[in-house]
């Protein structure tokens, strides 16, 4: 059976906020896949995450209170647990039939890894030890990112995730005199190969043109970039002594607007003292590709399709082909097939 991809998947985790935005005791309103969250930390630094909906008056609940341990509406002062559970109804007298612990609040599986604080969008009734593993990273030895960035795009999650992947975009979108000057262009052969849920470009040696690397790093690296769905693209850079990871995760707020979380993760210690200079430098990389993104839509609007072609473009193919068949496996109740097959490509930029 033909199964089209669904606009926004489901089933899956996505990237709620840096895990260092969220205190004890504290919440943080965020809306993840059009719908309303409540994402907290109670008191034993537990992270959590409800629907931001009060059942009695549809109240956001993050305009109400939080003592680290309950979730308090500011309307009428029903209280909610952690797990979503009400726990007091202030106006009931004695003798009141209203059963208090049968009326719930959504709950959405959360977790927190690495430093970030991820949310379970799927099946609520789905078991916590049957749900996909966590998008991982690669293990240098770093607890929490010592760089992040977070923007809203204002386009379509798919415009955001191909536009971000895309190979060939750097040297129209992101010249500068510290990287690529000059719009300067080589020929770019790759490895890649099937990963869980997505794609991996093969370890290799970044071009001369990327000298940055050097720059940073003091030495010839290595690197490895992995793309995984929903939207989560790892480029993972080794070299001699010293890893930097740099992890993208694309969110959908809602049909037509997307979040961009980027964080760096590294091992280098003068790149601390460099820390303001890099924030500057990530935040204009990803502000360059919103703003481009951004132009975009004034031409996708008019509905005509986007003629992807190879080499440069087969990541974005292979992004609508992944989607489409992680639908198609839900649909079915099978297993994810991986459509991707390994292969070289080649490109200009």
């Amino acid at each position: 059976m033909a199964v089209d991809p669904p606009s926004l998947l489901n089933d899956l985790w996505y990237f709620a906020l840096s895990g260092a935005g969220l205190k004890r005791g504290k919440f943080v309103p965020r809306m993840i896949m059009d719908e309303p969250m409540l994402i907290g930390r109670d008191a034993d630094g537990q992270v959590f995450a409800l629907s931001d909906v009060c059942p009695h008056r549809g109240m956001p609940l993050s305009e109400g209170r939080f003592d680290g341990r309950e979730v308090e509406c500011c309307y009428h002062g029903w209280r909610f647990d952690r797990g979503g559970r009400c726990t007091a109804i202030p106006w009931l007298v004695d003798g009141s039939e209203i059963e208090v612990s049968r009326i719930k609040v959504r709950r959405f599986p959360a977790r927190e890894h690495l430093g970030n604080v991820w949310v379970y969008v799927g099946d609520p009734d789905k078991a916590e030890d049957s749900l996909p593993e966590l998008p991982p990273l690669p293990a240098i030895g770093v607890a929490a990112p010592n760089l992040s960035v977070e923007m809203n795009f204002d386009c379509h999650v798919d415009q955001a995730v191909i536009g971000l992947m895309d190979p060939a975009h750097g040297p129209f979108v992101h010249s500068a005199w510290w990287w690529r000057p000059n719009r300067e262009m080589q020929v770019k052969e790759k490895e890649f190969e099937p990963a869980p849920f997505g794609f991996r470009m093969k370890r290799h040696k970044p071009a001369s043109n990327s000298r940055a690397y050097y720059l940073f790093l003091g030495g010839q690296p290595e690197t490895e970039i992995t793309f995984r769905l929903p939207g989560v693209r790892v480029e993972h850079v080794h070299a001699g002594r010293y890893d930097v990871v740099q992890m993208t995760a694309v969110t959908p707020i809602d049909e037509k607007t997307t979040r961009i979380n980027h964080q760096i993760y590294w091992t280098v210690p003068w790149l601390n003292a460099l820390k303001p200079f890099l924030l500057h430098i990530a935040y204009r990389f990803i502000d360059q590709d919103r703003v481009i993104v951004a132009k975009q839509q004034r031409g996708l609007k008019h509905q005509q399709p986007m003629l992807l072609v190879r080499d440069a473009d087969t990541l974005a193919r292979w992004y609508f082909r992944l989607k489409k068949e992680f639908a198609a496996a839900a649909a079915e109740g099978r297993a994810f097939v991986n459509p991707v097959e390994a292969t070289v490509l080649r490109w200009r930029s």
